[in-house]
């Protein structure tokens, strides 16, 4: 049984890097084509949901098929998902691995997940052994390539452990999960036992290794990092990467699928041999859409047309590795987290601020600053936490909150109230968001296209 689970994952590693080699567009959006529509049948055979959902519609018409959500995945579970399994049934047993900390059980061979839920809305995933292990497979052909040639210890830290992730776990490759709720001490004193020699961690986790590297407590320098699970913020990448005397590899990775990975150049490229990914532009002059998905490897738990609620920004240049994937220049955050000010012309009218803006308006105002929060608590009232040393302090808030009035100025709003705190790290159970917007906006028009 090793023997074929290890077949499974090596098919999946070759085919990955075989599609690497494709270099024009073209030919990979005819090959996607050609798997999304035999992905397709096999889907509306099997889940009665997307079969109503899709009656009247030809197979070759799939891009007008509804767009769907994590409200409508989590409603229709029970008949959207292709193996019968109840919704109360993956919840219960998501929950019970969650409080028992013990994530090896799920339900017969399929692994049972919960999403982090930042919004309070959390979302159930499915997945079978045999996509597991292909997820492995493409996962080491995309992040470590030359795995199954050498060893390797992996280091993944998580709030939540998962089959899925020990999947990783194939030949040489040695994985060890350290779960992020435990003790930060504890963490570093495993890491200093284990010594890994590749580190996954979101980039909050990375920071405070990156900590214990500098002050000595921590003796390992891992060879390669992997950044997941939350916004890789500049200021936090600068950090991490100056620490390691490394550059800092990404993962873009949900419920909804391996969605992108860096490349060799360290360019952030959508994993367009496993997703299509339309986009609903939200601002063409700057690049920035949402993506709406479409998984054409995954059959256990279909996603099709699913509409992500996160912005990213399309590179402008090409990557120089020669990619025909999308090259991506940043994950900017939620939609739920665009701030909304009045404008200065009408303050009946809201005007959107990206939270990508707010980050470097921020970092660009002092080099002192080690690390902050920026929340939008009303329309017009926004609280920042800044870490910074004590003898910079009050000049570092003044320049703060001149480039935020400038920046508000040039978007067209009005100025707005401007408190400051000192900087709070929380570790858990709770993501790292620099930017959030804590403000209800229940009748502030959506610009991203939800109302």
């Amino acid at each position: 049984m090793k023997m074929k689970q290890l077949a499974l994952t090596a098919s999946a590693y070759i085919r990955t890097r075989m599609l690497g080699r494709i270099r024009s567009r073209d030919q990979l959006l005819q090959w996607q084509e050609k798997q999304i529509l035999r992905h397709i049948a096999r889907v509306r055979a099997l889940s009665a949901y997307y079969r109503e959902l899709w009656q009247g519609l030809p197979d070759e018409q799939w891009r007008s098929f509804p767009v769907i959500d994590k409200s409508d995945m989590m409603t229709h579970f029970d008949r959207l998902n292709t193996i019968g399994i109840r919704k109360d049934e993956a919840m219960n047993a998501a929950l019970r691995a969650e409080q028992t900390r013990d994530f090896r059980p799920g339900i017969g061979s399929v692994t049972v997940g919960l999403s982090s839920g930042t919004s309070g809305n959390r979302g159930l995933f499915l997945v079978s052994e045999r996509e597991r292990l292909a997820w492995a497979g493409t996962v080491l052909a995309k992040l470590l390539p030359g795995a199954f040639a050498r060893r390797e210890r992996v280091a993944f830290f998580l709030r939540a452990n998962s089959n899925l992730y020990q999947s990783v776990n194939q030949g040489r490759l040695q994985f060890v999960y350290f779960d992020l709720l435990a003790p930060a001490d504890k963490l570093i004193a495993q890491m200093n036992a284990y010594r890994p020699t590749v580190v996954v961690a979101p980039p909050s986790m990375l920071r405070i290794i990156g900590e214990a590297h500098r002050s000595g407590s921590m003796n390992v320098r891992p060879n390669r990092l992997i950044s997941v699970a939350e916004v890789l913020d500049p200021l936090d990448r600068l950090y991490i990467e100056e620490s390691f005397i490394r550059p800092v590899h990404q993962v873009y990775q949900c419920t909804e699928g391996f969605l992108a990975a860096t490349c060799e150049r360290g360019t952030l490229h959508l994993n367009e041999d496993v997703v299509y990914i339309e986009k609903e532009v939200v601002d063409a002059e700057l690049g920035k859409f949402v993506p709406i998905v479409t998984d054409f490897s995954r059959i256990t738990q279909p996603i099709i047309r699913y509409r992500l609620n996160d912005i990213l920004t399309e590179r402008r240049e090409p990557c120089p590795c020669g990619s025909p994937y999308t090259a991506i220049e940043s994950i900017d955050g939620r939609c739920d987290d665009l701030f909304y000010i009045p404008a200065a012309d009408d303050p009946a009218r809201f005007i959107p601020i990206f939270p990508d803006f707010i980050s470097r308006t921020v970092i660009r105002a002092s080099e002192h600053i080690e690390e902050y929060e920026v929340e939008q608590l009303a329309a017009d009232h926004v609280r920042i936490s800044l870490r910074v040393e004590a003898p910079y302090k009050q000049v570092t808030e003044r320049t703060v909150e001149g480039m935020m009035q400038e920046l508000c100025r040039q978007a067209g709003c009005v100025p707005i109230r401007i408190d400051f705190a000192p900087y709070a790290s929380e570790r858990g159970d709770r993501k790292l968001r620099r930017v959030r917007r804590t403000m209800r906006t229940a009748n502030i028009p959506d610009p991203v296209g939800r109302g």
